[in-house]
């Protein structure tokens, strides 16, 4: 009897041990610090340190490692702290629209498995670090209404899986990377309302699977590249407001029915002779997506 007691007990420490095993000190620290330099105690949705990470809000745990923080909306206000790059099995981020301030934390780079980096309406500002190309798992970077300067960093286009890139709203000046041809897999670019300027890069005819391009309001010139004519997949093309020359390698757009579709009819005539217009919404230049993913 006394045996089979033993055994029982043996078993519920080692299950409930699983339970709730707790995540190296380390990186339990790093949460820590996420919590007092965001001011958490005035959070939306507050976490209870004294209790196991894995019953924090926003956090998943997998295999004793926090993978995910997902704080979307939830009243942080402060700076992310330079601790984050040593959370190095995360592979989503997710902090937008909030409060933060700061300049861009350049230890996330070194989140190399991240997959999902988010960081969009807050108020970061400075420049995206250069080395932002080692990030190669990135598949979806949101840094849209920020206060961020500088250019485009050319390495982004060694991130060759991202699908989502949206740098819109921000302070950005400069040319447009060509390197961003690079990225074969991108679905959605989103870079409008910031001072690009220059020429758009005939390499992003490359974006084959591409089915947003917002590149309005900026300061972008010359012509519309021909290549524009390979973009098939595209469902959103909003170019206006901008100083191009001349649109007319728009007429070579093939047969699709846009979704939306806004250039500068001032700059040229121009005749769309497969371009079916009758389920084609003329939109306000908007690029932004407040839900929660």
């Amino acid at each position: 009897m006394m045996r089979k007691l033993l055994f029982t007990l043996a078993v519920f420490m080692i299950f409930g041990g699983l339970l709730y095993a707790e995540v190296p000190k380390k990186e339990k620290k790093v949460l820590i610090d996420l919590f007092h330099t965001t001011n958490g105690s005035d959070w939306t949705k507050k976490w209870d340190i004294k209790t196991p990470v894995s019953q924090w809000y926003g956090v998943k745990v997998v295999d004793d490692h926090v993978v995910e923080i997902n704080l979307f909306r939830n009243n942080l206000v402060g700076v992310i702290p330079q601790s984050i790059g040593k959370l190095k099995y995360l592979t989503h981020l997710n902090l937008a629209f909030n409060g933060l301030t700061g300049q861009f934390p350049n230890e996330v780079t070194k989140l190399e498995g991240l997959k999902v980096l988010k960081l969009e309406m807050n108020r970061i500002k400075g420049e995206i670090p250069e080395n932002i190309g080692k990030m190669k798992s990135l598949e979806e970077l949101s840094l849209f209404n920020n206060f961020l300067n500088g250019s485009i960093p050319q390495s982004i286009g060694d991130i060759s899986g991202l699908k989502i890139l949206n740098l819109s709203s921000n302070n950005l000046k400069g040319e447009i990377p060509s390197t961003i041809g690079n990225l074969t897999l991108l679905q959605s670019l989103g870079l409008f309302e910031n001072t690009l300027d220059g020429t758009i890069p005939s390499e992003l005819g490359n974006l084959v699977q591409l089915k947003e391009l917002v590149l309005a309001n900026n300061d972008l010139g010359g012509e519309v590249p021909k290549e524009f004519g390979q973009l098939a997949s595209l469902e959103v093309l909003q170019i206006q407001n901008n100083k191009f020359n001349s649109v007319k390698s728009l007429e070579m757009m093939e047969s699709k029915e846009f979704l939306v579709f806004d250039y500068d009819k001032e700059v040229e005539k121009i005749d769309f002779k497969n371009l079916n217009f009758s389920k084609t919404r003329m939109a306000d230049t908007k690029f932004e997506d407040d839900n929660d993913k």
